[in-house]
C-alpha cells in the first residue's frame, strides 16, 4: 500500500517510553475518532529533521489545537530511546507533540514511505512526510521530493489544508 489521500493507515504497533520503560501503542489507538496530524521523518538528530521539520510543529502547535486536531505525532525509524531523547532535546515533548518510534519500520513499509542509502547507514528509514488524518484516513498528504527538504510538509504548510 501506498499512502494517499482517501486511504485508512493500516494497524501498526509503534513504540514509546512510558513510565516503567518501552511500550507498545496501536496505531488505532490513536486514530479511531480523532484529528490527528502525522509526520515522518528519517531519523532523530538528523540535520533537517532537528533544525527545521520538528521546530515547524513546535512553532504551530498552538494553532493545531485551535482548528480542533487532537494531536501530533513524529514518527521516525529509531528505537522509543532514542525518540524520547529527541522529543526532549528540540522541544517537542514539551510542547506537547507525541514522539514515536517505529524500530521494526512496519508502519513506514507499509505505507510505501521507506527507503534506503546505505552510504550513511539508512536502511528501511521513513520518507519525510506530513499527513491530516481524521478517524484513521488520510485528509491530506505532503511528501516532498527533494530530501533536506520540508517546506510542503512543515507545520505551517499543513496548517493551510486543515
Amino acid at each position: 500500500m501506498t499512502i494517499a489521500v482517501g486511504t485508512r493507515l493500516p494497524e501498526a504497533t509503534l513504540l514509546r517510553m512510558g513510565a516503567k520503560g518501552p511500550e507498545q501503542v496501536a496505531l488505532s489507538t490513536l486514530l479511531t475518532g480523532r484529528k490527528v496530524v502525522i509526520f515522518g521523518f528519517p531519523g532523530a538528530f538528523t540535520g533537517t529533521c532537528t533544525t527545521a521539520h520538528v521546530p515547524s510543529f513546535i512553532r504551530t502547535k498552538a494553532k493545531f489545537d485551535a482548528k480542533g486536531v487532537d494531536e501530533i505525532i513524529g514518527i521516525s525509524v529509531n528505537d522509543p530511546f532514542v525518540m524520547q531523547r529527541f522529543g526532549e532535546s528540540t522541544g517537542a515533548t514539551a510542547a506537547g507533540i507525541t514522539m514515536l518510534g517505529d524500530s521494526a519500520s512496519e508502519l513506514t513499509t507499509a505505507i510505501g514511505m521507506n527507503f534506503d542509502v546505505p552510504a550513511t547507514g539508512f536502511h528501511a528509514r521513513s520518507k519525510r512526510y506530513a499527513a491530516y488524518v481524521v478517524d484513521g484516513v488520510v485528509q491530506h498528504l505532503s511528501a516532498p521530493e527533494t530530501p533536506g527538504v520540508c517546506e510542503t510538509s512543515s507545520g505551517e504548510a499543513m496548517l493551510e489544508v486543515i
